[in-house]
């Protein structure tokens, strides 16, 4: 693997380790668990597109191929992780509701009604467009931060032009 994917599989995990933090100082709730979970603050997909991203940039240049590759992949994850998860997300809340509806209803109910309640859907799949901005803004300090650690002694700028 290269450098830019050791740095993008970094700050993914960067971020999913701050999320613990984050959570406990806004919900005053430790859950280490989120460290294996979907949404929250930052956005560990937005972290790693963004890192990659600006690695390449950083290496690469802007008009090459891999950098237009890398920043239309990681627009497009970071579309659909606020956008279509997120809706999901909200999808999910509802039948989790309309579960909870349904159990007291059957409650009240003077017939015997044996059913094993289906498992909770999980409800936190997406993000907020501040968690993916979080997530793209550490991203791009993570690939910086790399780029300088791993550049070696050449002269490199993100304006290079290549013809």
């Amino acid at each position: 693997m290269n450098k830019g994917v050791y740095l993008a599989l970094f700050s993914i995990g960067l971020a999913q380790g701050m999320k613990i933090p984050i959570h406990y100082v806004k919900k005053k709730e430790w859950r280490p668990e989120l460290f294996f979970g979907t949404g929250g603050m930052p956005s560990s997909h937005s972290a790693g597109v963004s890192t990659l991203t600006t690695y390449i940039a950083l290496q690469r240049g802007l008009p090459t191929f891999d950098f237009a590759l890398s920043l239309v992949y990681g627009l497009i994850v970071m579309y659909d992780a606020q956008g279509v998860r997120r809706q999901t997300g909200e999808l999910t809340l509802k039948v989790n509701s309309m579960n909870d509806l349904i159990e007291k209803i059957q409650k009240n109910e003077s017939v015997e009604f044996k059913q094993e309640s289906p498992k909770r859907l999980k409800e936190m799949l997406g993000h907020q467009p501040e968690e993916v901005i979080g997530g793209a803004i550490m991203g791009v300090l993570v690939g910086v931060i790399g780029h300088l650690f791993t550049k070696k002694n050449r002269k490199s700028s993100i304006f290079k032009v290549r013809f």
